[in-house]
């Protein structure tokens, strides 16, 4: 989900938006029940993502990180914890989520039995340009859907290539719109962060996805305010109708990135 944050906002007041978020969706159902909707069976029910992340995105993860097992996997906006556990569990390797959002940290700590035996996942409050973790501790990264969102992309992506071992992958999801000239392109974008540019693949069926769920979230007006309560609504109902319009001219694609060896 994508939230509509001031890009002055500071570090604290952007987590109290995520946390009055999580908080708000972990006492109902009704929005995995729409992305469900909205996905059909390609929806991963055990993720419970409050993203784009469905099967075949899993599928392009665990091929994509190549990771065996016992290595380490970071979760980098790992939000309440679904995706990074569903893939340490897969691919039986070490999860580290981070998060600005504390309240996503609690509820992905909650969650942690359920996919893993203890001691293999953790989950951290921290920002993607400044994660507080050692050099090179991750086999492999992944971002869904959470790029996009900080406020310095290069710092971010700088912070991956610090964190990642040598030959190591960062996999993430990214959106653009067709016609922006002036964005950079990823092989720029990778550069100047130090990482190579392993594969960047379209997911065109992503904005349709998009399409169907705001959609339903606007003829579910009613059922949303009385469930998640008048402010979480309307942003979420703001979002809808913002971003409708613009999803014709919407490029989706997921990114491999790699630190050179």
């Amino acid at each position: 989900m994508n939230e509509h944050i001031p890009l002055a906002a500071t570090e604290q007041q952007v987590a109290a938006v995520y946390d009055a978020l999580h908080d708000a969706r972990s006492l109902t159902s009704l929005a995995a029940q729409l992305y469900a909707e909205a996905m059909g069976d390609a929806y991963p029910h055990e993720v419970d993502a409050s993203s784009s992340c469905d099967w075949p995105l899993l599928g392009t993860l665990v091929s994509r990180l190549r990771l065996g097992p016992g290595q380490r996997l970071i979760d980098l906006g790992c939000g309440t914890g679904g995706v990074g556990l569903w893939l340490s569990r897969a691919l039986s390797v070490h999860l580290t989520g981070i998060d600005i959002s504390p309240s996503a940290i609690a509820l992905a700590t909650r969650r942690t039995n359920m996919f893993v035996p203890p001691g293999q996942a953790e989950f951290h409050v921290a920002t993607m340009e400044a994660t507080d973790l050692p050099d090179a501790r991750a086999d492999g990264i992944i971002c869904v859907d959470a790029f996009g969102f900080t406020p310095d992309r290069i710092a971010a992506l700088r912070e991956t290539h610090r964190i990642l071992r040598p030959g190591g992958r960062a996999v993430l999801t990214s959106g653009g719109r067709h016609t922006h000239p002036a964005a950079p392109s990823w092989p720029e974008r990778a550069a100047a962060a130090g990482m190579e540019l392993e594969a960047e693949e379209e997911r065109p069926h992503e904005p349709a996805m998009w399409r169907r769920l705001y959609q339903l979230w606007i003829e579910h007006e009613a059922d949303l305010r009385g469930e998640l309560g008048e402010q979480q609504a309307e942003s979420m109902l703001t979002e809808a109708r913002t971003r409708l319009p613009t999803l014709a001219n919407r490029r989706s694609a997921i990114v491999t990135l790699r630190r050179p060896r």
